[in-house]
């Protein structure tokens, strides 16, 4: 079932989410609505808060990026076969290297910014099955993860940009919170917090 996403001013993308455990109510029919979220809002990740459940997990397939012509093969192949559900992650290592990269979002639509992250990371979590894995991530791989795992601590890409791009675009971003946006994909918008 496809889920509406929430929309920024939405109160439950600014919370830190709760651990899940593996008796988790209908675990599996969150994570492929999720699936069918996504993939209709052509999103390449989606987290838990952004369907309004403040619980830590997400899912990431980057597989639309395999389009991007500067990649060179071994780096698309990583994308394309990077298909993959989080529960409560935990990043363990990040490197001290930053690169820059474009960044939107599903529940911020129509902005897109520059925001700097590490260009690697080890990340700790549970599949959907519960069992434990460790990865260590680089390039886009690595920051559509970070992206996500923002979601879950309550950080939209739009709090990692200067001060200064945030001010130019406020009046876009209040717009978003108050719904005068027309959205490709279902969206819940409610203004609980002042931008700033």
């Amino acid at each position: 079932m496809i889920l509406p996403i929430m929309a920024l001013g939405n109160q439950v993308l600014k919370l830190k989410a709760k651990e899940i455990k593996n008796d988790h109510k209908n675990l599996d029919k969150l994570i492929q609505d999720m699936w069918e979220t996504m993939y209709n809002a052509n999103g390449v990740g989606l987290a838990a808060p952004q369907i309004g459940k403040s619980i830590r997990l997400f899912i990431v397939d980057t597989a639309p990026f395999a389009n991007d012509e500067e990649l060179d093969s071994s780096e698309r192949k990583k994308i394309i076969d990077f298909k993959k559900v989080f529960i409560n992650p935990v990043i363990l290592s990040k490197s001290s290297n930053l690169c820059s990269f474009t960044e939107g979002c599903l529940s911020v639509p129509d902005i897109r910014e520059n925001v700097k992250r590490e260009d690697k990371i080890v990340i700790h979590f549970l599949n959907e099955n519960f069992e434990k894995q460790t990865l260590e991530l680089d390039g886009l791989c690595a920051r559509v993860v970070q992206h996500e795992y923002d979601h879950i601590e309550g950080i939209l890409f739009t709090d990692k940009i200067s001060s200064f791009k945030r001010k130019i675009i406020s009046n876009k971003l209040k717009n978003i919170s108050l719904g005068k946006i027309d959205s490709p994909y279902p969206m819940l918008f409610k203004n609980t917090y002042e931008i700033k």
